[in-house]
């Protein structure tokens, strides 16, 4: 999963990233909203985490505008702004969740990925495929019962075609959702995951679509 995080804070922001990163996801830090904006404009995120008092404006107009154009990517904010008023604000404004600050960074976890299946139209934790069992709240994967060790950007591929069966995502695509602006990527990288998630999982399941990208195999 890809992550945007608006915050302004760089101890709060580093600690938040880092988790993130943890969690094995990707994640790009935007500390102003028009820092932000720039990186909605080139990527596409799966969520974002959002500071509602930024340097350069507040957040709820910001999320406002992103429901007005038709941005659905699922929102949580993460403020210091602890009232009732100032929760039904930022919900009404399309927030999914509201966490006020200081927060636990596990529970900031939990939350991430429960709102995150919910968009994915699966929010069951636990899926059944064949013989694999995977668990996406543990982001763990049994194969005939026994745990089938994955790097954190194989989980990440895998998990993005689970979440989106029978749809071909792109090389590109995929690398968009595995790594950070920051991160610099070999061009053989997605091949390189692909062939180790086949040997760990099976070769049945990631279908290479030629001249197009992969999708979750028929298995």
């Amino acid at each position: 999963m890809r992550v945007l995080l608006i915050e302004d804070d760089t101890v709060l922001g580093a600690a938040v990233r880092d988790q993130i990163a943890a969690d094995g996801h990707s994640v790009d830090w935007a500390t102003r909203l028009d820092a932000a904006s720039g990186y909605l404009g080139v990527a596409v995120y799966d969520l974002i985490l959002l500071d509602l008092m930024l340097p350069d404006g507040r957040g709820q107009p910001f999320l406002r505008a992103l429901r007005v154009r038709g941005d659905v990517t699922p929102v949580i904010i993460l403020t210091a702004l602890d009232q009732i008023s100032d929760r039904i604000e930022g919900l009404n404004a399309g927030a999914d969740d509201y966490m006020v600050k200081p927060f636990d960074l596990s529970e900031l976890s939990a939350r991430l990925n429960a709102v995150a299946r919910r968009y994915s139209g699966n929010p069951n934790p636990l899926i059944t495929l064949g013989d694999l069992e995977i668990d996406l709240a543990a982001r763990t994967i049994r194969r005939g019962g026994k745990v089938v060790p994955l790097t954190a950007r194989e989980w990440m591929l895998f998990e993005a075609l689970v979440q989106r069966p029978g749809q071909i995502l792109s090389k590109a695509q995929l690398e968009e959702r595995l790594y950070s602006f920051e991160t610099e990527i070999e061009s053989n990288t997605i091949e390189v995951h692909v062939s180790r998630l086949r040997k760990k999982l099976g070769h049945d399941w990631i279908e290479t679509v030629r001249g197009f990208g992969y999708r979750l195999g028929a298995a």
